[in-house]
């Protein structure tokens, strides 16, 4: 019924006679001749089924479903299938958005706020295979521009746009992602950092209406949790008195292995709040927090009250910088492993979303710095240090200097542990340079 013809150019090209008797052909282009096999069975069974009026097989019904829009438009063009009708996008977001009942209502909230951008830019009757690259580019300078939104918010609703498509490409509606290029990590921004000293947080505790609020605060502040998703799943079972732990349960980081859950330990700053509120809690309370459990309620906006009572200004991304103070305080004492390990971030996360360089480590540097040129005028920046020795010594005989650390404290800056600054420790050094003009160099250099 079917024949394959090989092209000089050695593409392929299948040739067949359809039920009215006319000769017709289907060029398949540079395919192996067992691929060309392969789709002529397909075919011939097309081709009987057009010709008898029956039904084809399930197989081929798969297969057909399967096919590129490119190839089955081929075999739409000589009469053996339907033209298929390319599928909406206001229909495809419905269908995903149902189908996501594995998804937490945070995730679908976000879902919803970039079907909707889509949506309202595209529109709902545009099919998926006209979307092109370029669609995906002026959608984003659209997000940036005519919708104001900030950029890593323009970035979050292109990663979620990125997603919408690649779930089409695997239910093989579209050959390839449009948005595949765009660019959807989102970036730390500086300019939205903002470290909360221990003086400014003593004044919004004193702030707060009652010991469950001084407790989201403490929770956040001290113990460098996610404001409300890990508060409000912590139960007094979590709380290891005897051992001063307390386990926390995180719903972000819960679908990467081992990472459901993490252990803290119970911060000497964050003790006496849990102690309160324990002492104060309903025989048999099961929840740390009991009283803003609402989904309904807006603890942003009473957070915003009560800096407002404390005499302060809020500041941008009001729980995400407390949890960033606190990393950061942690950070100056602790490995950057065991910090990451509590906060529940990466080192990569910490260093580009977290960790700040405060006014207290400016002030710690100069402190450093004129503490070392009072001891050492010769140390001053007038007057860098410079080794001098004897220029008939070898390279071999070059003096090592042992460097000893001695701890700054900053006792204005209680967050911060305390500084380093380095000092020469001639009495620890070896190899020592002896001759007289090694000591008279060093003498002039403060040593």
């Amino acid at each position: 019924m079917a024949s394959i013809s090989t092209e000089p150019n050695g593409r392929k090209r299948i040739q067949f006679v359809d039920s009215n008797g006319e000769r017709k052909a289907i060029r398949l282009g540079d395919v192996s001749m067992k691929q060309a096999e392969a789709f002529k069975v397909k075919l011939e069974s097309l081709i009987g089924a057009r010709i008898t009026g029956g039904n084809v097989s399930d197989e081929v019904s798969r297969w057909l479903s399967d096919l590129p829009d490119d190839v089955h438009a081929k075999l739409s063009g000589v009469g053996l299938v339907d033209t298929r009708t390319g599928t909406t996008l206001g229909a495809w977001l419905e269908g995903y958005m149902s189908s996501r009942t594995d998804a937490k209502l945070s995730t679908l909230i976000a879902m919803g706020q970039a079907k909707g951008d889509l949506l309202k830019f595209l529109g709902p009757s545009r099919t998926l295979a006209s979307i092109t690259p370029g669609d995906g580019d002026d959608f984003c300078r659209w997000l940036l521009g005519e919708r104001k939104l900030s950029p890593n918010t323009a970035r979050r609703r292109c990663g979620r746009g990125k997603q919408f498509f690649r779930a089409a490409v695997r239910k093989r509606l579209i050959q390839s992602n449009p948005f595949t290029d765009l660019k959807s990590r989102v970036q730390g921004n500086p300019e939205k950092a903002y470290f909360l000293s221990r003086a400014d947080s003593q004044k919004i505790l004193d702030a707060c209406p009652d010991i469950e609020w001084r407790l989201l605060f403490a929770l956040s502040r001290f113990g460098g949790l996610r404001c409300p998703s890990e508060h409000l799943l912590l139960t007094w079972a979590d709380v290891d008195w005897s051992r001063s732990r307390l386990t926390v349960h995180s719903p972000k980081t819960e679908h990467h292995e081992g990472k459901a859950s993490r252990t803290i330990p119970i911060f000497p700053e964050l003790l006496p709040h849990l102690r309160e509120a324990f002492e104060q809690a309903d025989a048999g309370a099961t929840h740390l927090i009991t009283r803003y459990r609402d989904a309904r309620q807006n603890l942003r906006t009473h957070f915003t009250r009560i800096i407002r009572r404390a005499g302060l200004e809020p500041w941008p991304k009001l729980f995400h910088n407390l949890r960033a103070t606190r990393q950061t305080e942690l950070a100056e004492t602790f490995p950057i492993q065991a910090v990451c390990e509590w906060i529940g971030n990466s080192v990569a996360v910490a260093k580009g979303h977290y960790l700040q360089v405060t006014e207290a480590h400016y002030e710690l540097a100069i402190k450093a710095t004129d503490d070392r040129a009072v001891q050492n005028p010769a140390h001053s920046s007038e007057a860098p240090f410079k080794l001098v020795h004897n220029a008939a010594q070898s390279a071999s005989e070059t003096p090592r200097i042992c460097m000893k650390l001695t701890t700054v404290t900053n006792a204005e800056s209680p967050g911060i542990s305390g500084g380093f600054r380095t000092i020469p420790n001639v009495a620890e050094s070896r190899h020592w340079p002896q001759s007289d003009s090694n000591r008279h160099a060093l003498a002039g250099k403060g040593f």
